[in-house]
């Protein structure tokens, strides 16, 4: 294992939840952080409010950077700049639904961008050694050949999303053995927490739900109900990460928790939680029936437990409870608003 005090690392997708939840952890942990932001009219840093407001010395060690994963040029400046010991590429666009969208852009960014970072992590590795983390996903064994899901088990992606995950995946493998580079790929399944973007289906279930009980909208339409997935806790995930680069050798890693729930079930834990009966307030919007659907998601973690000595903590049930109560707090604050002064002009959207 490496020591970690003044070690420095580049973390690309910082104001993600992900990121967010990464750059608390190497800060504790005395890193330098520096992160990748995209330029935008409006602040997106809001996740990170934690570390600025942090009496201590954590945000002094925090620097962001302005640049773009469909940049190259400026990425490879940035990298050779800052010269990192560590990168954590978790840039991507995300989504699965709306890489049906935007396919084009979905592939150069959490495809092509994947390889815009090995490439400059290339460069930089022939002046000082760095090790790279490429954020894999659980979509793409898409239309599964095995059941639980390892590290041997064959892809078969069903979204533009997982096609490009699918090319950084195996540009990360090339990449470790083609040029000797420390690249892992973590093979992350789903993984939820309050930082989780209101677009995501356990986001915007709990989002909703709480909205519902405080009585600020009546309905949440949703899409197939019957998707299973392996759901996990956010903040433990990462943990997973530092681990990976900091082994004696570099290898990919499935991280989950072993366990399948249908989106179903989570529905039933945040409105039970609630006191309230899902079946009363959702229905079923055909809009959001993906092109082509991934039915079963389940992972067996046990490469990362006997390794790296890793292993999810926290529960479903406990996971939509806190994301529950989070989200209830955020309500009631509307709530209380909107009592002060008068109908609010701002209604969470239901169908996005």
């Amino acid at each position: 294992m490496i020591h970690s005090a003044s070690r420095r690392a580049l973390i690309t997708g910082i104001t993600g939840q992900d990121g967010s939840y990464l750059a608390e952890l190497l800060l504790d942990k005395g890193y330098e952080v520096h992160g990748l932001v995209r330029r935008a009219s409006t602040f997106n840093t809001g996740r990170l409010e934690g570390v600025y407001q942090d009496p201590h010395e954590r945000g002094a060690r925090l620097h962001l950077h302005y640049g773009d994963l469909a940049d190259g040029q400026s990425l490879t400046n940035l990298v050779l700049d800052v010269e990192p010991d560590e990168i954590y590429n978790l840039a991507a666009q995300s989504h699965v639904r709306v890489s049906f969208e935007n396919p084009l852009y979905t592939v150069d960014v959490t495809g092509t961008g994947a390889l815009r970072v090995l490439e400059a992590a290339r460069q930089l590795n022939k002046r000082k050694s760095v090790r790279v983390y490429q954020a894999s996903s659980s979509e793409m064994f898409g239309d599964v050949r095995e059941v639980p899901q390892t590290e041997a088990t064959p892809f078969y992606p069903r979204s533009p999303y997982a096609c490009a995950k699918v090319f950084a995946f195996h540009q990360t493998v090339n990449y470790r053995e083609a040029y000797d580079l420390f690249a892992c790929n973590g093979i992350l399944f789903n993984h939820e927490s309050p930082r989780r973007g209101e677009t995501f289906v356990t986001r915007k279930i709990t989002r909703a739900a709480t909205r519902i009980k405080e009585e600020l909208q009546q309905k949440l339409f949703l899409g197939n109900l019957d998707s299973k997935r392996d759901w996990g806790y956010a903040r433990e995930y990462v943990e997973a990460m530092w681990l990976m680069l900091q082994a004696d050798e570099p290898r990919d890693y499935v991280v989950a928790t072993n366990e399948t729930h249908t989106i179903r079930e989570f529905l039933e834990a945040t409105f039970d939680y609630l006191d309230l009966d899902w079946q009363d307030h959702v229905e079923i919007d055909p809009r959001y029936f993906r092109p082509t659907e991934v039915n079963l998601l389940l992972g067996d973690y046990s490469k990362a437990r006997e390794l790296l000595g890793w292993e999810p903590r926290t529960t479903f049930t406990q996971l939509a409870q806190l994301m529950t109560e989070s989200d209830w707090d955020l309500a009631r604050e509307e709530a209380r608003e909107e009592r002060y002064a008068g109908p609010s002009t701002h209604t969470l959207p239901t169908r996005v």
